[in-house]
């Protein structure tokens, strides 16, 4: 089953889920602002990134100012609690294929995660 965490206003998800259209296969679309993912569901999506959670943070996101992040040193788990708290700092897009993902930037991730 593949599953892409998804903000339709963004350039890069929307090519991401022109992509796995143009696959053919079936997929879930998980429009995570409005559905985020739980710290336990965000802790398996890094883990099967092969990432820190503090890798998917994005830093240049309005929001990562205003909470004044910049310069914090935060553990594993307190970063997963800020991403779930505020999904607009997740980095998009992710797609989750099997026990695998990718986040899509550039889209050719997406392409070398399906054909694995």
């Amino acid at each position: 089953m593949t599953t892409i965490y998804h903000n339709p206003r963004c350039t890069k998800s929307r090519q991401a889920v022109e992509l796995l259209e143009s696959r053919g296969g079936e997929f879930d679309v998980v429009k995570y602002l409005e559905n985020p993912p739980s710290e336990k569901e965000l802790g398996q999506i890094v883990k099967m990134l092969g990432i820190k959670p503090e890798q998917l943070v994005r830093k240049k996101e309005k929001l990562f100012g205003e909470l004044q992040l910049a310069g914090k040193t935060l553990s594993d788990k307190e970063w997963l609690a800020t991403l779930a708290e505020h999904p607009k700092l997740i980095e998009r897009p992710i797609v989750v294929h099997g026990k695998k993902a990718a986040i899509g930037r550039p889209t050719e991730k997406i392409a070398e995660l399906l054909d694995e």
